[in-house]
């Protein structure tokens, strides 16, 4: 049974150029600025489906449509044609830590950012042992966010965001977390994840990570899906487009 369904989307993007006036209008003043506008399309016709307790990867170059496509996959932008399906409760890891308070604990952070992903009290009550354990904070708990290095904020979003225990998630290079032993755990997390039936969507450029947690990936370029199926073949057909050939 198909969790999402992306059907023929495309999405375009309006980039302003100011507009050429000459020397001589410049000096008397009569030209304001103005702007011409150029249609960049950062996704062409794209469509995928995938099924629950699969994990999706999508891989490319920089400027690909990766990150415009986990977007509207999010909920954050929507395509100028075409349509996106999802089913059940999504959670979205592009930018994790949205809502905490850099003057507030630990303890209160985990609070307000599980409110935000939707999570009742109960349910963070329930969870918060967890939530600390997995993010190896224990000990931070009561301590300030402002105090934090970059990598305990960043694990503490992660581990508030995996407990709060959705049917989809999308990932953008989540995974560049914490030391190797951290990231062994995430990954253990998210194959924990597809047995219970979840689904993942995971933008990365990390390869290795691609090719351990996904069964199949799309490879775009220039917003365009190139080549879609197997991990290993659409890898290698991703290196042979960075090497030219």
């Amino acid at each position: 049974m198909s969790a999402i369904i992306v059907d023929n989307i495309s999405k375009k993007f309006r980039i302003p150029h100011e507009k050429k006036t000459t020397v001589f209008q410049n000096i008397i003043g009569l030209v304001k600025r103005r702007f011409d506008y150029e249609e960049f399309w950062a996704l062409k016709n794209v469509s995928f489906e995938v099924n629950k307790g699969e994990a999706l990867g999508i891989i490319g170059k920089n400027g690909s449509g990766k990150s415009t496509l986990l977007k509207i996959l999010a909920r954050v932008l929507y395509p100028d044609s075409g349509s996106v399906s999802l089913d059940g409760k999504v959670a979205s890891f592009l930018e994790l830590g949205i809502g905490f308070q850099p003057e507030l604990t630990a303890r209160e952070n985990v609070y307000i950012y599980s409110s935000v992903l939707g999570m009742a009290r109960k349910q963070v009550d329930a969870a918060y042992d967890d939530i600390f354990e997995f993010a190896e904070l224990r000990k931070f708990e009561n301590m300030k966010l402002k105090n934090f290095s970059s990598g305990m904020y960043l694990r503490l979003a992660f581990s508030t965001a995996i407990h709060a225990n959705p049917d989809t998630m999308l990932i953008d290079e989540v995974f560049a977390v914490g030391d190797e032993s951290f990231q062994k755990k995430c990954r253990d997390k998210m194959n924990q994840f597809k047995a219970e039936g979840k689904t993942i969507v995971f933008v990365s450029h990390a390869l290795d990570t691609v090719k351990l947690l996904c069964q199949q990936t799309v490879l775009l370029n220039e917003g365009e899906i190139t080549t879609m199926g197997d991990t290993e073949k659409v890898i290698n057909d991703y290196l042979a487009l960075l090497q030219g050939k």
